[in-house]
């Protein structure tokens, strides 16, 4: 006997429903978030299941493949899997083209498709509580230096308006020196002030190098003739640059501080010398490789399933005598991110991965067209070391490209 649950998730409640090998509803329920609400849904399936609770294989559809909710439907024995939204929609129009969309509707939505594909949906990972671990800390490091990026964005845009000097004096307005330095002085006339001791203090407390030369264009910069505003609205934009770069310094902080979570979680993962050995991957790149895929064994059939989740392989189009080959647009954009940043270090890294690169551009792929092929072939690389539990090799990684070159 099985039975098909449908958990439509919203922020403190689940709508669920339970229905059985033949589309009919069993049971539906407003269920809390919590302890409670997990109880609830147990005793559920228990009613329906009666004396058969031992031979009933319970398969759940839900919108996400982590949290507390989610662990523990596994941990109960369910059979859990994460249907992205994008499918819940689009199986959702086949239901009705009106338009309509209840939460009770979705949870209606996820049973019936977890009954009829349950084959073609991706299981819950059972990824190892350390890679868990390094995925927390992996991801939220990554997060802050996105938020670091955008505050960063948001400094660039109020100096062009006011200040544009510090644009031309600073090549990177995160730094320790420029925020210390446009904290000192953050309007043009208080710039144009700054001596050359102070600049230089600046300058080695952030470890730079050509204190002198620098000070010294620094300085020019900020004492240069450009347009700027009355004093009242400076005075404005330099209260609310002051309160950027406060959140900068400590996005600064923190970001350096996580960083070395990462590194020691990442460290004591037992995947992470195979990892490391991949060119292009370091402590840091590589725990966000490692999080993002995950260390379940089972997850990945093969190298083209991996490539597939990674969102490096592309997707081909056919219709009639016309076929094209595709980016994958829908991906894991922190995975893919790192992928892409792992394929251009290895440029310099690796021979092999040098002239596959080459080779793509030979046959007039672009630069990101030809990343994203390096990518993929680095996706398999890492599947086959995870596999075997072996280290990366030069030259048996691009052996085969090797020969069909000499070929």
């Amino acid at each position: 006997m099985r039975l098909f649950v449908g958990d439509d998730w919203a922020e403190d409640h689940h709508d669920v429903e339970v229905m059985d090998g033949s589309g009919r509803r069993l049971a539906k329920a407003r269920l809390p978030e919590g302890v409670a609400g997990m109880a609830r849904l147990h005793a559920i399936v228990g009613e329906l299941a009666g004396d058969e609770a031992d031979e009933v294989e319970v398969l759940v559809g839900i919108e996400t493949d982590r949290g507390p909710w989610v662990a523990a439907l596994v941990a109960a024995g369910y059979r859990v899997l994460a249907v992205n939204p994008l499918q819940a929609s689009r199986f959702r129009d086949r239901l009705g083209v009106s338009g309509a969309k209840s939460d009770a509707g979705d949870a209606h939505v996820l049973a019936d498709m977890v009954r009829t594909h349950a084959h073609e949906l991706r299981a819950v990972a059972g990824d190892s509580a350390q890679a868990e671990a390094v995925k927390v800390v992996a991801r939220t490091h990554k997060t802050l230096i996105w938020e670091r990026t955008r505050h960063t964005q948001r400094l660039r845009h109020a100096l062009r308006d006011y200040f544009p000097a510090a644009l031309e004096a600073f090549e990177d307005l995160d730094a320790v020196d420029a925020l210390e330095l446009l904290a000192k002085a953050p309007t043009p006339v208080q710039a144009a002030r700054l001596t050359i001791g102070q600049i230089s203090a600046a300058l080695k407390r952030a470890r730079r190098k050509n204190v002198a030369g620098k000070a010294a264009a620094i300085q020019a910069a900020l004492r240069a003739e450009h347009l700027g505003q009355p004093e009242v609205v400076a005075a404005a934009y330099a209260a609310s640059v002051q309160a950027l770069i406060a959140v900068l310094e400590v996005l600064n902080t923190q970001v350096k501080t996580l960083q070395g979570q990462v590194e020691a979680h990442f460290g004591e993962h037992p995947a992470a010398k195979i990892v490391l050995s991949q060119p292009g991957l370091g402590p840091v790149l590589g725990a966000r490789v490692l999080a993002e895929f995950g260390d379940d064994p089972q997850r990945y059939a093969t190298a083209k399933a991996r490539k597939n989740y990674a969102g490096t392989s592309p997707i081909t189009r056919a219709s009639g005598k016309k076929k094209i080959a595709l980016a994958r647009f829908v991906h894991n954009d922190r995975l893919i991110d790192a992928l892409l940043t792992q394929a251009f270090s290895a440029l310099r890294l690796s021979p092999g991965a040098r002239a596959y690169y080459d080779r793509q551009r030979a046959r007039g792929a672009g630069h990101n067209a030809a990343l994203r092929q390096l990518a993929n072939r680095f996706v398999g690389i890492l599947h086959g070391c995870l596999k075997t539990g072996t280290l990366y090799d030069e030259a048996t990684a691009w052996s085969h490209h090797a020969e069909s070159v000499a070929a």
